[in-house]
This record gives structure tokens, C-alpha cells and sequence, in this order.
């Protein structure tokens, strides 16, 4: 994907709009367990130059961005009383009211001499009749979805004052072909599904995609003709290099906050044990030492702590470790066997994998593994992963049967507002990246 991250470099982007800072009464309290969405109006973008499909087009993802968190209640459109409205406009503020909005955005999509397009909205509270927010950018035509992102992230923060993670992309394991020859490829997504790129060609099993904290490179298992190796893989060259030759097996690298390491799983002799790499000299470092099988390491955020899981209990549970290893401590202690842990981005909860009773659940807990929840259950559940503001999780469902494959759901971290992530072709495995620069 040479130069996708290039291109991002011409977006710009400048506050606009009243010099009075607003009193806002419209906002959403996103501490509560159950939220009540937030009705907001969204008219189609002005357009001027011809612009017009693109406009309505960048409306729809903003939209649909908004609404998927689950926060937000667009309004039909038809029921808008003023259907002429752009970033130019003062609102009637009484016809919005009237249709109980309590938030306005109101856009306008032109085109720059040299080519950019120019983006400009307001986001009006409508009963304190007041601008919130408003901003301009500009961009190459060919990056308009990720405007339209950037714009609902600006609209979410407002509204929430916590950062949006619709700016996002996600790694994930495209499975195409019969279920019992299943061709797998590495693929990359925005997060609502759009814009899918394959990174490898299938011709060996990729696993356990992981996001560098740069979001350039990405860490993945590939078994292939020479055995299971770890790749480093730069998705913005499509450079590949192999992270190292180990003897035996090696299972879910992850990297380390600041990204100068890789954490990971190494299979000698029957056991597994936790290893680190440090990507500069290439040196490792055993951090567990057990006959028991230790995988699925992940950094605390601040990269003081690792959680993983391991059997040397008797059953599949957690545990959390200093980053050199000490001080392993058993978090988990409920009924079933815990597996996949991932630490929240904010630092205050462990996402994790569940089987009990013959049924897979995804569940939160916090780091010395008091408040469980179960967030969604099901026949087989499985790899969550965080968005980047701590606030959703990304999972797979697989279905049974012949014609049963997985697919990738999203669920809040209250367990509320449960939705399938759109794709081509059955997809596991996914990783959110952070939030792009």
C-alpha cells in the first residue's frame, strides 16, 4: 500500500467559525451504563463545483460513524423541515427544536483551484442556540472517506469530550474458500469495513495480526513451507522481513507500548514459554520459565505489566506479570478456562476470551481481576480487540454448520449496541490500529 500514509500528510485542517466561545448545554454523559442517544441532524453537505454525490457520500459515513457508536440518533432526514442548509448558514434554530433535534451539523463541500477538496462544518447546539465547534480542511479527492472520519471524530469529542476512534483502521484475517480449505489472507480495513486491501496472497496460514504503536508496521504468524515464523510487515512499503528463526513453535507476538519490542509465545519441549524481542539487536529475552503453556502476552499501557495466560493452575486462566517477568500473579477465578487477554488502551480494564459450558464469551475485567463482566456470549466468540479511545471492542463470531464461517462484531464496553462490521468475505483475528496521526 506504498504511499497510504503519505497522502494522509495533505490534510489540513483550520478551526472556523464565531470568535464567542459557546455555553453548551448539549452533551452526552458516556460514564452512565445505559445511554440514551443523542438525536442530531445531519443534512447532506452543501455542495458547489459539482461536488455534490461526494458530499452526500461524506455525509453517509459521518452518519453511519455516528450512529454506530451507539452515542448518537441521526434524524430522518425527510422529517427536516429547512432541507437547504450549509456552513454558511445561521440555523432557525425553532425548526430544529421542532423536530427534536438537539444538535446540528451543518457541512459545505467545495473544490481549491489546485484540485483539494475543501471540507467545512459547524456542529450548532440547538437549544442553546450556539456553535460548538466548527473546522475547515483540505484534501486530495481520493481521501475523502478518512475526512469524513476525521470530521465524526471531531463531532463525537465535542459531544463526549473523549477522543473519537473512527480515524482507524483494522488488520484482519480474510478466510475465503470451503471451511475445511480455507484460504487466508492477511487484509486491512477502515473500521467500519470499507476499503479493503489484502497484504498477503494466501499462499501460507497467517495469524494473529498485531498493530505496531506507529501503525506502520504490523506483526503477524504465517505458516508456510518452511514452518511457523513471525513477520514484521511495513503496510506502508509492503516490505516483509522475518522477525527470527526459532526452534519450535511460536505463537501471538505482540508489541510493546513504545514499540521497540515484540512480546511472544515460544513452544520448546511440550511447554511454552513468554520471550521478548527487542527489535533494535535482536536480542531475547525469557520472561517466564514453567512447564506449563504460557502464551497470549500484552503490555499494560504504560508497559509496566504483562497479562497472559497459562495452564500452570490446571486450567486455562490469567495472570499478570511485572514486565521482567516477576511477580506473576493468577487474576482470574471464575468458572471456565480465560484466554486471549488484552489490556485496555486506558489501563483500567483486561479484555478476555471465556469458555464455560460449552459456549464462548467476550468479558472485561480490571487488572487484579475484581468487577468481571460479560459483555456477549454465543456459540463461539472469540480475539477481542480495543479501539484506541478504550471505549468498544472489536471481536469474531464463528457460526456452526457447513456454510457457517466467521465474522467480525463490535460491542460497547457496557455491553450495549452490539454490531456486525460489514466485509466481503468471512474475516477473524482483528486488531484496531491506534488512532492515525
Amino acid at each position: 500500500m506504498p504511499g497510504w500514509f503519505r497522502r494522509l500528510a495533505a490534510l489540513a485542517v483550520a478551526v472556523v467559525g464565531l470568535s464567542a466561545p459557546a455555553q453548551a448545554l448539549v452533551q452526552i454523559d458516556i460514564t452512565q451504563g445505559t445511554i440514551e442517544p443523542l438525536p442530531i441532524a445531519l443534512p447532506t453537505f452543501g455542495a458547489t463545483g459539482g461536488e455534490a454525490d461526494l458530499a452526500r457520500q461524506i455525509t453517509e459515513v459521518i452518519t453511519n460513524d455516528l450512529k454506530r457508536s451507539g452515542l448518537f440518533k441521526p434524524l430522518d432526514q425527510q422529517a427536516f423541515i429547512d432541507q437547504n442548509i450549509n456552513a454558511a448558514s445561521v440555523p432557525n434554530f425553532a425548526n430544529w427544536r421542532a423536530i427534536d433535534a438537539q444538535a446540528l451539523v451543518a457541512g459545505t463541500l467545495s473544490r481549491e483551484g489546485d484540485g483539494r477538496l475543501k471540507a467545512e462544518f459547524r456542529l450548532w447546539d440547538v437549544f442553546a442556540g450556539e456553535q460548538m465547534t466548527g473546522q475547515q480542511f483540505y484534501t486530495q479527492p481520493d481521501n475523502w472517506r478518512r475526512l469524513a472520519h476525521i470530521i465524526a471524530d471531531s463531532i463525537y469529542e465535542r459531544l463526549t469530550g473523549e477522543k473519537g476512534y473512527f480515524d482507524t483502521r483494522v488488520v484482519f484475517v480474510s478466510e475465503t474458500g470451503p471451511k475445511n480449505d480455507r484460504t487466508k489472507r492477511l487484509a486491512i480495513m477502515d473500521q467500519d469495513g470499507a476499503n479493503v486491501r489484502y497484504l498477503t496472497r494466501g499462499d501460507g496460514l497467517v495469524l494473529t495480526p498485531r498493530f505496531s504503536p506507529s501503525s506502520q508496521d504490523i506483526t503477524y504468524m504465517s505458516y508456510g513451507d518452511a514452518g511457523p515464523r513471525v513477520y514484521l510487515l511495513n503496510i506502508e512499503t509492503g516490505e516483509r522481513e522475518i522477525l527470527g528463526n526459532f526452534p519450535g513453535m511460536t505463537f501471538a507476538p505482540r508489541f510493546s507500548p513504545d514499540g521497540r519490542q515484540v512480546v511472544m509465545s515460544l513452544q520448546q519441549d511440550g511447554n511454552a514459554n513468554i520471550y521478548t524481542m527487542d527489535l533494535g539487536s535482536r536480542r531475547t529475552t525469557r520472561l517466564t520459565n514453567s512447564p506449563s503453556i504460557d502464551t497470549s502476552p500484552s503490555y499494560s499501557p504504560d508497559g509496566r505489566q504483562i497479562v497472559f495466560e497459562s495452564d500452570r493452575g490446571g486450567s486455562q486462566q490469567l495472570y499478570v506479570m511485572g514486565a521482567d517477568g516477576s511477580g506473576a500473579k493468577r487474576i482470574s477465578f471464575g468458572q471456565g478456562s480465560y484466554s486471549t487477554p488484552v489490556w485496555s488502551p486506558r489501563g483500567d480494564l483486561i479484555a478476555f476470551t471465556k469458555q464455560h459450558g460449552g459456549r464462548f464469551a467476550i468479558g472485561v475485567m480490571k487488572p487484579d481481576g475484581s468487577s468481571e463482566r460479560i459483555l456477549t456470549e454465543g456459540y463461539h466468540n472469540e480475539g477481542p480487540t480495543w479501539a484506541p479511545n478504550g471505549r468498544v471492542l472489536m471481536f469474531f463470531r464463528e457460526t456452526g454448520g457447513a456454510q457457517g464461517g466467521p465474522s467480525m462484531w463490535t460491542v460497547d464496553v457496557t455491553g450495549q449496541n452490539e454490531m456486525r462490521v460489514p466485509t466481503d468475505t468471512f474475516a477473524s483475528d482483528p486488531a484496531w490500529s491506534p488512532l492515525l496521526d
